[in-house]
């Protein structure tokens, strides 16, 4: 059973996966299966990502009372 990786660990994944890309030493069909296993990841980092931002809220005190509030980029 594969255990559950994080953020942190699937981004040294990834950053691992362009380094070989990078250096050019694979065959064609090798680089597509890594494109691809890097796409793979890469969305799975995006959509850790969007249900951290959901999960983030702003807590203010307004009037003596604590009020939960979205987190907005804008504010």
């Amino acid at each position: 059973m594969k255990k559950e990786e994080n953020f942190e660990s699937k981004m040294e994944e990834l950053e691992k996966i362009v380094q070989e890309l990078e250096k050019g030493d694979l065959s064609l069909e090798d680089s597509v299966s890594k494109f691809e296993e890097g796409m793979k990841i890469s969305k799975e980092c995006n959509t850790l990502l969007n249900n951290v931002e959901k999960k983030i809220s702003i807590i203010l005190e307004k009037n003596g009372e604590i009020e939960e509030k979205d987190f907005s980029v804008d504010e």
